[in-house]
């Protein structure tokens, strides 16, 4: 092997949990796909305080995205064995 090929310690992959980033990759994916299927809510009902289903369909996804990508993250950091106390 040659010295540059060889990883330094800093760099070294941690053991990882596939499994752990799969369901990662599902919860990183279920918002886009969800939001790409726009025949699934281009229409006006159900209305919630007066707005079309069109709307608030999408403002409730801008709540939901963010906490699904927070929980990618973590289990991205338990499926490395770090937690997020680690990375900062």
């Amino acid at each position: 092997m040659r010295e540059q090929d060889r990883p330094l310690e800093g760099d070294a992959v941690p053991p990882t949990n596939k499994g752990m980033l799969a369901a990662a990759g599902v919860l990183l994916m279920i918002p886009v796909i969800a939001l790409m299927a726009v025949f699934t809510y281009a229409r006006d009902t159900p209305e919630l305080f007066g707005w079309p289903f069109f709307f608030w369909y999408q403002m409730l996804w801008i709540i939901i995205t963010p906490v699904m990508t927070y929980c990618a993250y973590v289990l991205v950091l338990k499926a490395r064995g770090q937690s997020p106390k680690d990375v900062q």
